[in-house]
């Protein structure tokens, strides 16, 4: 019995661990088919997302509609979406700016590869085409501006009227297409063209004078431009860049436009197997309308011409050839004949009265020219050599004698008590000048790169000839009440004499190296622009260091938001103009090169952030960056019209910061419009003493509308207003530090009206000549709507006591100007 019951508790255990073990084996039988069941019941979708031109679109959503299963694409487009097996699914394909795209798939496929080309999301009810809303991975912000043709601007649909509306951006004349982008002058932009750099005239100091934008807006592809901020492939100046690509034809295209301010021919054209394509496009401009509404009165004939063309040959599947050429000649003729003016308070009305002699010519004259070759030995490396050729002739001849009176009326009672007028001034003025300069650029740089797992290296190597040839002969004389102005009892003075015969002849050598790099993480996407930028100038034989970096975090948790944070050091390497440095010698000033002239350093940080969202079923998108520059090593200026006159030595240092915020989407169904606020503050220290900038505004608020007539969107509208800050200023020949005033404010609206005809639905469009058009456009502007006198400088008379008064500069006035477009 003892034995029996001995042997019986380990044969228990054995059955126990034999029915254990059988229970496991059914477990792990079970769990195996329900895995390969599970599986079996499951789809694998693999693919790219490809836009037209089939490259990858990172970001894109593919989203299965009815399990509510979605991934997002890698920066090579590929995506993997594993989706339980049902019925028949249908998945979404959506990216940003690009039109939606979907696709069925059969109940019994397993695993499917998946392509999808998805094409660019626009909507053509007015002139304008601005595509759909792009994601902003860095500072640059795109808008496909190729289709501008009836948009309301004094310059005549330039690029820059559109700039002018953008948050950080701002212009106080119309007459001129030159910016300031957070607090810079206008020569701290930074202009690109496929890739070259390109430059705009030296001695042009009025809006009058300035001719046509160097961007013929019929020929562009696409803009990209950046507030600050931008990587080390662009430099070396402080402010912004700007962008610009032009297309290539897939066929014939062409397109003639004209209006009361000037007329514009384009043609493209591709060959039959598409190697050789060629752009080619004729400006005319003459704004002798336009400047009849200025206070001046005269013979105004200023006639602006411009060719370019852009030529493309694809030797084979991995190399291009390109060439880009342009030329222009902007001639300013100008005889004054009278001008009156009236400023003034409530209590009294000041007349300023001017009788003319004399008269101004003025011939620029540039040319350039820009040779590309491009080469991709693999998908993972690309390679470019290009070489350019600047050249610029200007004249700048002037003889005027201008023969004046200031009188003042008392007001009562809201009308002019005449009896009571008094002059308080009289005096006459002599300006003379015979400028010629002439300045070459030849530019070779070679750029590449090369992707490398999560990386996209890229470099650049640059060598530069700059040659400027500078005579200058420029003086002023003024007396009042027969006394010559600075008044001396023993000799005749000017108010300035300035004399130069300079040359100048230097290299520049420029390098970089940028690293962008794309990882994902749990919290979302990061993309990192990292990398360093040098300039060697043979002239003061500086070395300028700049190193920069930017971040883009897309959240996994909202798709719909994108953070920035970028910052760096960003140096304005002086060109020509900010060497000029005076020194005054028997009343005469000489102008000579400052050698030890040392380029402006700004240390920038900016962070901002962009949020789509939908309203009222409509897409928007609210943008809004903050920055902060800390400036050193400044060469002080002040700006007079569009003319910048600089000191020609670092005397101060400064900072500007500012918010930036724009609102962008359709307010009506079907138009892009936005509106813009920025707020900066920007000062400078001259003898511990803080002054504003002389391009600080402290506020800039603008708006782009467009709408069209409801029910009928082949009648539209767009309108653009501004309201800015008015810019500081001082008395003439005075010390920066007392520059403390300032300009009124810059109101303007302008507005424009067109009706669009289309050859597939209006029956004249068929007939006889119009049968060769696919669109015509007519139109109607009104500048200046609101008949606003803004003010954008001012002429300053002296009188023997040594009082002065600050004459108004008025700007254009009220126009109405007509229109007309085509296309083949």
């Amino acid at each position: 019995m003892t034995g029996n019951h001995e042997s019986n508790p380990p044969q228990a255990l054995r059955h126990r661990l034999k029915f254990g073990g059988m229970l496991l084996v059914c477990f792990l039988l079970s769990t195996l088919q329900s895995n390969t069941v599970a599986s079996e019941n499951r789809i694998l979708l693999t693919g790219y997302v490809m836009d037209s031109q089939n490259n990858a679109l990172e970001l894109a959503h593919v989203f299965e509609t009815q399990q509510l299963i979605g991934v997002t694409t890698d920066a090579d487009g590929f995506y993997s979406l594993s989706i339980p097996h049902t019925d028949t699914l249908t998945v979404r394909f959506s990216c940003l700016g690009y039109q939606t795209a979907f696709r069925i798939i059969p109940a019994e496929i397993n695993n499917l590869r998946v392509n999808v080309q998805l094409g660019v999301e626009s909507k053509e009810l007015n002139e304008v085409v601005v595509t759909g809303q792009q994601r902003q991975t860095q500072s640059f912000e795109k808008l496909d501006a190729s289709r501008i043709r009836m948009m309301a601007d004094p310059s005549g649909g330039s690029i820059e009227a559109l700039l002018v509306t953008f948050a950080g951006v701002s212009s106080n004349n119309e007459t001129s297409t030159q910016y300031s982008v957070r607090g810079g002058n206008y020569d701290e932009n930074l202009v690109y063209v496929n890739g070259t750099e390109v430059y705009r005239p030296l001695l042009i100091r009025a809006g009058q004078q300035e001719g046509l934008s160097f961007v013929n807006p019929e020929m562009v592809r696409e803009v990209s431009f950046s507030a600050g901020g931008f990587d080390v492939r662009y430099g070396d100046k402080m402010s912004s860049v700007l962008d610009i690509a032009y297309k290539k034809p897939s066929n014939f295209e062409a397109a003639v436009s004209a209006s009361l301010m000037g007329s514009n021919v384009y043609a493209g054209h591709a060959s039959s197997d598409g190697r050789f394509t060629q752009l080619h496009g004729f400006r005319y401009k003459s704004n002798q309308y336009l400047l009849g509404t200025l206070d001046t009165k005269g013979d105004y004939r200023p006639s602006f011409v411009d060719y370019q063309t852009y030529l493309t040959y694809q030797w084979n599947e991995r190399t291009e050839l390109s060439f880009l050429g342009n030329f222009s000649r902007n001639q300013y003729d100008f005889t004054p004949t009278t001008k009156q003016t009236d400023f003034g308070t409530f209590q009294i009305k000041r007349n300023f009265t001017v009788y003319f002699d004399g008269k101004e010519q003025d011939l620029f004259q540039t040319a350039f020219g820009s040779v590309k070759l491009n080469s991709k030995p693999n998908n993972r490396l690309n390679l470019s050599l290009q070489s350019s050729v600047f050249k610029t002739i200007e004249d700048e001849n002037y003889d005027i004698t201008g023969q004046y009176w200031l009188s003042e009326t008392p007001i009562r009672n809201n009308q002019e008590d005449t009896e009571n007028t008094s002059i308080i001034g009289t005096g006459t003025y002599h300006e003379h000048a015979r400028n010629h300069l002439e300045a070459s650029v030849i530019n070779l740089s070679h750029q590449g790169s090369y992707i490398l797992d999560r990386h996209n290296l890229k470099w650049g190597l640059g060598m530069q000839i700059e040659q400027i040839q500078d005579d200058l002969v420029e003086w002023e004389m003024r007396d009042s009440a027969g006394y010559t102005l600075p008044y001396n009892p023993t000799e005749i003075q000017t108010v300035y004499n300035l004399r130069s015969n300079l040359r100048m002849n230097s290299q520049r050598y420029t390098a970089y190296l940028l690293d962008v790099w794309r990882f994902r993480r749990t919290s979302g996407l990061y993309i990192i622009h990292a990398g360093l930028r040098s300039n060697y100038w043979t002239f003061n034989r500086e070395w300028l260091i700049s190193p920069r970096v930017s971040m883009t975090f897309i959240p996994s948790w909202e798709r719909n938001i994108t953070f920035r944070l970028g910052g760096g050091v960003y140096y304005q390497a002086p060109f020509y103009k900010e060497l000029r440095d005076t020194a005054v010698a028997n009343g005469q000033t000489s102008v000579q090169l400052n050698r030890h002239i040392r380029a402006p350093k700004s240390i920038q940080v900016l962070g901002g952030m962009d949020q789509h969202f939908i309203w009222l079923d409509r897409p928007f998108k609210f943008t809004i960056e903050g920055y902060y520059k800390d400036l050193s090593r400044l060469i002080p200026y002040t700006v007079d019209n569009v003319r910048i006159r600089y000191s020609g030595k670092n005397e101060t240092e400064g900072y500007t910061t500012g918010l930036d915020m724009k609102l962008f989407g359709e307010f009506v169904p079907g138009t892009d419009s936005w509106i813009s606020l920025s707020l900066m503050r920007s000062q400078e220290s001259i003898d511990g003493v803080q002054i504003p900038r002389p391009n600080e505004q402290r506020y800039n608020a603008s708006i782009y509308f467009q709408d069209y007539f409801p029910g009928n969107p082949r009648f539209s509208m767009n309108l653009k207003l501004v309201l800015a800050d008015g810019l500081p200023f001082g008395p003439p020949n005075a010390d920066r530090s007392q520059a403390t005033l300032r300009l009124p404010a810059y109101q303007r609206v302008d507005i424009g009206l067109s009706r669009v005809f289309h050859a597939s639905e209006d029956a004249f469009m068929k007939q006889g000549l119009f049968a060769s058009f696919k669109h015509i456009w007519v139109g109607v502007d009104c500048f200046n709507l609101l008949g606003i006198r803004n003010v954008n400088s001012y002429f300053w008379v002296t009188d023997i006591q040594n009082t002065q008064w600050a004459i108004p500069n008025y700007l254009t006035g009220r126009l109405i100007n007509f229109r007309i477009a085509a296309d083949f």
